[in-house]
């Protein structure tokens, strides 16, 4: 099971997009590029503009451009925003919910608490602006990600 779901995988696509592209871009555009359905990247892109990492525009030359801030954010502060809270097992959340029944006695639940601690840190020292600044998009996209949306 991979860490980023889609929609967080997408929203990187995404926000990277937006990164390199000063002016903004809309919904349509975006899709275009990556190969995407508009409608689940016009879905992603309200949640980034809910959650302050887009503003849109709306109009004949409306779309969207990255908030400023949004670069010096983490990449748990979008799994977070995203999806739910960066976990490595559910015994790692607090309180843990009952997750599982030999929670109180299980020999790894520490050391798995350790190496989500570990985990946690490392998400939460990677900024969104290092992750754009190290990625180029004037490669012409090879894939078919169409594919991969179900």
């Amino acid at each position: 099971m991979p860490l980023l779901n889609r929609k967080v995988d997408y929203a990187l696509l995404i926000l990277c997009y937006l990164h390199h592209k000063l002016d903004g871009g809309c919904a349509r555009e975006i899709a275009a590029r990556f190969g995407l359905s508009r409608p689940f990247v016009a879905n992603i892109l309200k949640d980034l503009c809910q959650q302050h990492y887009v503003d849109s525009h709306r109009g004949v030359k409306g779309g969207y451009l990255l908030r400023p801030e949004v670069r010096e954010r983490t990449l748990a502060d979008l799994i977070e925003a995203l999806d739910d809270t960066v976990q490595l097992a559910e015994c790692n959340t607090v309180p843990p919910d009952g997750c599982c029944e030999v929670m109180e006695c299980c020999p790894i639940r520490v050391p798995i608490a350790e190496v989500h601690q570990r985990l946690r840190a490392v998400l939460e020292d990677v900024r969104l602006g290092d992750l754009f600044a190290k990625s180029t998009m004037d490669r012409p996209v090879q894939l078919d990600l169409s594919r991969c949306e179900k």
